[in-house]
């Protein structure tokens, strides 16, 4: 089903599905003897949404190679992928915790558990944005597991379609405090207009020095829908219902980077390749069948 501007959904449908499907490849990779993440709230987490075949693969109780032997090359290259980019996000977090930034935004946190599993120092709040029902989700699961937050973890139910700008300020932000803001995996999921007016919402609540990091996917430009779908498959074939392309907001939109730059960000990006290589992961070669292209990882500073 195709988009619309006031669709919404819950963590087992449409956008919410990705967030599980996300938070399973966050649980396979957390398994991985090379340690490169460790999420023990994923798996948890996905079983409590409970769509059956991301429980089994938490679980370990799906053979991919039995299942579709031609699809499970790329499966464990996209599990990879969610390590690399795991890794990457929590080391922006750790890096700009060790500059002294003592207040952290993400935006569309999903399933996402860093406000209870990384070492943040004494004294941080991270705010957590994401629709009612998501945040009441994770928060109540995870309570049931007696997971506590590792930082002062404040929560902002509010749908970034709405006016999350003054929902954040209610919350407690402090707009001359530097912070860290994340948008991971988002920035598909909006039309051009909405991304641009992300930016400009985080740069106004933005002080000088505060951080950013997010993706840019250069295949959404050129998106083709058609090979998406020949692309995910594999899901089919597992016996998920998730049309990607329909949920993606594709054509021409701003490159980040130079967005970014507009706004006085200093910014740099990193491929996808070059952080396989500098985990030492084999390098994926999707060639013409990958319909999002090589995503860039975003990292800057206010200046």
């Amino acid at each position: 089903m195709a988009r619309t501007h006031d669709d919404s959904w819950d963590l087992a449908s449409s956008v919410g599905a990705t967030a599980t499907m996300v938070a399973a490849g966050r649980a396979i990779a957390s398994r991985d003897p090379r340690g490169l993440i460790n999420d023990p709230f994923a798996a948890p987490l996905v079983r409590a949404v409970g769509i059956e075949f991301f429980t089994k693969m938490v679980d370990g109780e799906v053979d991919l190679t039995a299942i579709a032997p031609d699809q499970a090359p790329r499966v464990q290259a996209n599990i990879d992928e969610m390590a690399v980019r795991t890794r990457f996000f929590d080391d922006y977090f750790e890096t700009a915790a060790g500059t002294g930034i003592r207040q952290a935004v993400i935006l569309a946190s999903g399933l996402d558990s860093r406000a209870y599993r990384l070492a943040w120092p004494d004294g941080t709040v991270v705010y957590e944005v994401d629709q009612p029902d998501v945040i009441e989700f994770k928060t109540q699961t995870l309570a049931e597991i007696g997971a506590q937050p590792t930082a002062e973890r404040r929560t902002v139910s509010i749908d970034l379609r709405d006016d999350w700008p003054a929902a954040l300020r209610a919350a407690g932000f402090d707009v001359d405090a530097p912070t860290a803001w994340c948008a991971e995996g988002l920035l598909i999921y909006l039309p051009p207009e909405a991304q641009d007016r992300l930016f400009d919402n985080i740069t106004a609540l933005s002080a000088r020095g505060s951080t950013i990091a997010t993706e840019y996917v250069p295949g959404i430009k050129d998106f083709d829908p058609e090979k998406a779908r020949a692309a995910t498959e594999s899901m089919r074939q597992f016996g998920l219902d998730i049309d990607m392309p329909s949920l993606i907001y594709h054509g021409e939109r701003n490159h980040v980077v130079d967005y970014l730059a507009s706004k006085d960000w200093r910014v740099q990006g990193i491929p996808r390749s070059d952080l396989f290589a500098r985990h030492r992961l084999a390098v994926p070669d999707f060639g013409d069948d990958d319909p999002l292209g090589e995503i860039v990882y975003v990292s800057g500073t206010l200046a």
